[in-house]
């Protein structure tokens, strides 16, 4: 279970504000709502690659975060003996190239990826403007290139979580393939009534390839708007029961 969010961006997630040990002091705390009679496992999920409505220098429309910040996040997680997940929004940027260039950071063993394809935009669309979308085969590229850096450094599984706010936005989902030492999370994302939520979970995990585990997205502020927040037993009664809990 965990938080998500990048330093001075209050409107991207609950690590966007206020001081990152308290923040993951939170995420242990509400962690332990979802125990359900397991060891919680809390989560750090620092955008890592930012999908911007501008260009860029590069004409990438993201901006990456400084190194410095990464390391700062990576050194609270193991304070706290949690995980810390890279988000990657890329713009138009190729996703494995941004993943490559966190390289440093995945080849210790309590980092993963999460990547966010609504913000994977093709030539000539703009962020914010329409979702983008990823295919099973280049989340599988991106898995195999995770699986290599597990086998080459002899780490534990590593975790690739990819959000999904609509079915357009993983195409030729059943192309995706699990890879040795790579946990594949499918993260169903939505805005909404706690019915909406339902709503969307039961549409994309009714056909969740093998090997995919399941997790799902709160949004503090946004779900609450005009309904209220989802209860840790709502979400845990989901099926099939998420194994991976975010919170924006």
């Amino acid at each position: 279970m965990g938080f998500c969010g990048v330093p001075g961006a209050a409107a991207l997630g609950r690590l966007g504000t206020g001081d990152l040990r308290a923040r993951a002091a939170e995420v242990e705390k509400v962690a332990h709502g979802y125990a359900a009679g397991r060891e919680p496992l809390p989560v750090l999920e620092l955008l890592a690659t930012v999908a911007n409505a501008s260009a860029g220098p590069d004409g990438t429309y993201r901006s990456r975060t400084p190194a410095a910040t990464i390391r700062r996040f990576h050194a609270v997680a193991r304070e706290r003996r949690a995980l810390l997940l890279l988000n990657i929004q890329p713009g138009r940027a190729a996703p494995l190239d941004e993943v490559r260039a966190l390289r440093e950071w995945l080849v210790h063993p309590d980092v993963g990826i999460a990547l966010d394809p609504e913000w994977e935009m093709g030539a000539g669309e703009v962020p914010g403007r329409k979702y983008g979308h990823t295919s099973g085969r280049e989340l599988t590229r991106v898995a195999r290139y995770l699986s290599g850096l597990v086998a080459k450094y002899d780490l534990p599984e590593k975790p690739l979580v990819f959000h999904q706010v609509a079915a357009s936005v993983v195409r030729a989902e059943s192309t995706l393939r699990s890879q040795p030492g790579v946990a594949l999370i499918k993260s169903v994302d939505g805005i909404g009534s706690p019915g909406l939520k339902r709503g969307t979970w039961r549409r994309l995990v009714a056909r969740l390839p093998d090997g995919v585990h399941s997790g799902f997205k709160l949004f503090y502020e946004e779900d609450a708007e005009g309904s209220r927040l989802m209860t840790p037993k709502e979400v845990l009664a989901l099926t099939p029961r998420p194994e991976y809990v975010m919170y924006e």
